[in-house]
């Protein structure tokens, strides 16, 4: 049987998972978590990472790779893909990291090792000083108000390297992806929250906390956790972390709708109040299939 991949992006809170799951189970396929967050052990409340009940036998890559100390690369997370794919078998591709689709789709191309003094001094520079030192020499990438971006190309370009295939202006791989009406997506980004801490999550962050009071960088960009701690620290009022973490996650949210819009040609799958998950499994399923 051929391989066949089947991706499925999206901002926070639109039911990506769930979705993938349905149809993993309907078509018998494998998942790619296509999420930086859900790489990490021991982050699953605050992550919304799908629990082993919920996975069932659906074989799942992309999750619990490494611990919150670990730094993880998009180069790593290929790794991860391509263990999907020796199982020989279609593979859902899922996930709101839309670097790690970038990579999948247009590939990954050798650059010069990261530059932490250049780094510090790119980082301090506003998004304004960080086009014009890009556009100084003579490159472009697909996503300019992306400082992250910006600082990663112009610490390649000062090694010496070539931009990888696929950051300049170009043809935009094709993507299908889950959207809601705003004001839909903000109160299941509430809800979410709300259902977090409902779950559990302080508990979970002191545990991870106790285990591993050093994070990666990456790690420590977790929505929800330095929340989390202000509670427990005292420095935040429960009420006051959960607003923190749903203006955080909408931020989020917007972020990543900005990424995929800029990045890809995206067919939008959009969900209407009162859609169950098998209904926008359906959808999903129907643009598939075109």
């Amino acid at each position: 049987m051929a391989f066949t991949r089947f991706c499925l992006a999206g901002a926070t809170a639109t039911g990506k998972s769930a979705v993938a799951q349905l149809l993993a189970e309907r078509m018998g396929a494998s998942i790619l978590s296509a999420d930086a967050m859900l790489v990490y052990q021991g982050l699953d409340i605050g992550t919304a990472k799908p629990s082993p009940a919920e996975r069932g036998e659906v074989p799942y890559f992309g999750v619990d790779c490494v611990t919150p100390a670990q730094d993880f690369s998009a180069a790593a997370w290929l790794q991860e893909a391509e263990r999907a794919e020796a199982l020989v078998r279609p593979c859902i591709v899922a996930g709101g990291t839309g670097l790690y689709f970038s990579v999948l789709l247009r590939g990954l191309s050798p650059t010069p090792p990261s530059n932490p003094a250049l780094r510090a001094e790119l980082e301090a520079c506003s998004l304004e000083e960080l086009q014009a030192r890009l556009a100084a020499t003579g490159n472009t990438i697909a996503d300019p108000s992306n400082p992250r971006r910006l600082v990663r190309a112009l610490e390649i370009l000062a090694g010496g390297g070539v931009l990888p295939k696929g950051w300049e202006s170009g043809q935009k791989p094709v993507l299908t992806a889950l959207t809601w009406d705003r004001a839909i997506l903000h109160q299941r980004i509430a809800q979410r929250v709300e259902a977090m801490y409902a779950a559990g999550l302080l508990d979970e962050a002191e545990s991870v906390r106790r285990h591993f009071p050093e994070w990666s960088r990456t790690a420590a960009q977790a929505i929800g956790y330095a929340e989390a701690f202000g509670v427990l620290d005292g420095t935040l009022s429960l009420s006051e972390a959960k607003e923190r973490t749903v203006i955080r996650t909408r931020q989020l949210a917007r972020r990543q709708e900005t990424y995929l819009r800029g990045q890809f040609e995206v067919t939008w799958v959009r969900g209407e109040s009162g859609d169950t998950i098998e209904q926008l499994a359906d959808r999903v399923a129907e643009v598939w299939q075109q």
